[in-house]
């Protein structure tokens, strides 16, 4: 008897044991499928490579050629990928790309005068002096 209630303590044992173990193996796998890692949005890359008023000019030209800029935009992202850009991006290199491809993206552009610690257009300075 003493035999047979050892045999059955043992074989319990083991099963608690191979319990444990499972457990320990899927608390080290994660439930579910690990997510691939989320590649970064074309703005993303562009804003890595996008400085000073680069940002401006691009927004402009999406605005005045919005069928063209979409594939302006992949090109850029593809030349990004293979290290083909490797320098910083400012409003003019961009702005002279553009002119380069032929898109003339045109900015808002204001003149402004200072005048006693205010900024005046040059439109009010030249009312003001007559």
């Amino acid at each position: 008897m003493d035999d047979e209630l050892e045999r059955i303590k043992q074989k319990r044992l083991d099963e608690l044991r191979r319990k444990m173990l499972l457990n320990q193996l899927k608390e080290k796998e994660p439930d579910s499928e690990p997510e691939p890692a989320k590649e970064p949005t074309n703005e993303e890359m562009l804003g890595k490579y996008f400085r000073n008023r680069a940002w401006e000019v691009w927004n402009a030209a999406k605005y005045q050629y919005p069928q063209i800029i979409p594939r302006i935009e992949a090109m850029l992202v593809d030349a990004i990928k293979q290290g083909k850009i490797k320098d910083y991006i400012d409003g003019a290199n961009l702005m002279g790309f553009f002119r380069q491809v032929g898109i003339p993206v045109r900015l808002d552009t204001k003149i402004r005068v200072s005048e006693h610690g205010e900024l005046k257009t040059l439109e009010q300075k030249i009312k003001e002096d007559r």
